[in-house]
């Protein structure tokens, strides 16, 4: 019995040692790893980690641009519509030649050229194109500021919306050229009536494009710009107008266009010495005279004006309102 005891006490005793020992050892690893990291400042670890975290927030939110050449602008941009056009004249061309149809109905490509250089020298090329082109952006601008508050009006107050918002789309489907005769016989043969016709053809475009960029506003927007204190025309300003901006410039670009269509119809019905001469009279006048020449180069003028102002107004800013919304990949 005396020799178990013994036994036992010896077995407590041993284990007691090792115990001892291994926290002797969990201490000396401790100690030896504060030992590594005193040199270095608290929170340092916490630091990195959070420049780590915003570095790949920063990589997942940057739209990676680069500076296209000009060749590649040269090759991407100028020579499309380039080659475009001589297939277009190259085609004209094969066709009065082949005789498929008579001359007077298809003349020559050199003929439309020849009533082109005739207005150059004349000097009246200008004067007919600005006389234009001055009344259609007179008259868009008008329509801007009447369309756009009364966007934001249709668009925030239900009331008004469900009187006035079917009247505006059935406005912007009605042809512009049914206005001509109502505006001759309410105001003459003036300019009033000019704009008077334009503005029924653009502000309704200009507004229902606006409705349509508001109502894509995610309503947590007006919610934080009310938590803020942004209320009335405030909100508007800061919160309604910048998040609407794509569809409202859509609005814009068709309001231009619907501006321009309307203006052509009106100066191509309406004739009068007090109006002046501009690209709708003109091409009346080639036609009232069987100038076939004369009535193909209105037409391209025409065109190649509402292009150019596309081209020169309104597509520079649409590719500004994209590309500060990260949806333009590359600069241009």
């Amino acid at each position: 019995m005396a020799s178990s005891k013994t036994t036992r006490g010896g077995g407590v005793d041993e284990a007691a040692e090792n115990t001892e020992a291994a926290e002797a050892t969990e201490n000396t690893e401790n100690a030896e790893n504060t030992g590594k990291t005193a040199g270095k400042p608290a929170g340092t670890s916490t630091a990195q980690d959070l420049a780590g975290l915003e570095a790949g927030l920063d990589a997942l939110d940057t739209v990676q641009t680069k500076r296209v050449s000009p060749v590649e602008v040269l090759v991407q941009k100028v020579l499309p519509p380039i080659v475009a056009v001589l297939v277009v004249l190259a085609l004209w061309k094969v066709l009065v030649l082949a005789k498929v149809t008579d001359d007077y109905k298809l003349p020559d490509p050199k003929l439309v050229w020849d009533s082109l250089r005739r207005l150059w020298l004349q000097g009246e090329l200008f004067d007919i194109i600005w006389t234009s082109v001055s009344r259609g952006l007179f008259g868009f601008l008008i329509a801007l500021a009447i369309a756009t508050p009364l966007g934001l009006i249709v668009a925030r107050v239900k009331f008004i919306r469900a009187g006035i918002g079917p009247i505006l789309s059935g406005l912007q489907s009605l042809p512009s050229v049914a206005w001509v005769p109502p505006a001759v016989i309410w105001l003459g043969l003036n300019d009033q009536m000019m704009y008077t016709v334009i503005l029924l053809g653009a502000v309704p475009s200009i507004a229902n494009g606006l409705v349509a960029g508001i109502d894509q506003v995610p309503p947590i927007f007006l919610r934080a710009g009310r938590t803020l204190g942004a209320r009335g025309l405030v909100s508007a300003r800061h919160i309604l107008l910048p998040a609407a901006l794509p569809g409202y410039v859509a609005g814009l670009k068709q309001g231009w266009a619907f501006s321009w269509r309307s203006l052509m119809a009106a100066e191509i019905i309406a004739k009068s010495p007090d109006l002046g001469l501009g690209l709708g009279q003109y091409l009346e006048n080639q036609r009232n005279n069987s100038d076939m020449p004369g009535v193909l180069l209105g037409i391209l003028l025409i065109l190649v004006v509402g292009i150019a102002i596309e081209l020169l107004i309104f597509a520079p800013i649409e590719r500004r309102v994209l590309r500060s919304r990260g949806l333009l990949a590359s600069a241009r």
